[in-house]
């Protein structure tokens, strides 16, 4: 499973305990502003790793110039770029590990482009030989944001890119706020 983050994991960890034998954590998010934020984030992920006795693989690559250099211009399709660096990663180390299949816990959150992801992620299966697990998580969203305060997780208040930091923080008209 590919990991956003612990604490949207949770939720997905524990369906996926229910139809697979192991399930192991992937956690890849290259894109994360500012670096201390991608830090956290990781080091968050290894804590809900160790509480829930998930095996974590963890690609530790802070790359936010490779990021901006893919979406400049194209700020528009940046998620959709995001989802695919990630989901390709996730594909890639499930196909040579021999794993079953792969999935998203950006399929918990409700803030996500959730067709866009499944679209993406059946893609990359098809294209890397590993199925892709699509579950709608977002049925237990308050059941995971529950368990992540009862293992005192860090829980983050935006999607990760500098992009949805700046709309966090400076909303625009082109939003509609």
């Amino acid at each position: 499973m590919h990991m956003c983050c612990g604490p949207c994991a949770l939720y997905p960890l524990a369906r996926l305990r229910e139809s697979y034998e192991r399930v192991f954590g992937f956690y890849y998010n290259p894109n994360v502003h500012p670096v201390r934020e991608y830090e956290r984030r990781m080091d968050t992920a290894r804590m809900m790793a160790q509480a829930t006795r998930l095996e974590l693989i963890v690609r530790d690559e802070y790359d936010l110039d490779e990021f901006l250099r893919r979406v400049v211009f194209r700020e528009n399709r940046r998620c959709a770029h995001c989802y695919h660096r990630r989901l390709e990663a996730a594909a890639r180390t499930a196909s040579k590990s021999g794993f079953d299949a792969f999935t998203s816990s950006l399929l918990y959150s409700k803030r996500q482009k959730h067709d866009l992801i499944a679209e993406i992620g059946e893609s990359l299966g098809k294209k890397w030989g590993v199925a892709f697990h699509y579950e709608d998580f977002r049925r237990g969203w308050k059941e995971g944001i529950e368990a992540s305060k009862e293992l005192g997780l860090y829980r983050q208040e935006y999607c990760g890119c500098i992009y949805s930091e700046q709309d966090r923080f400076r909303p625009t008209a082109r939003d509609g706020r």
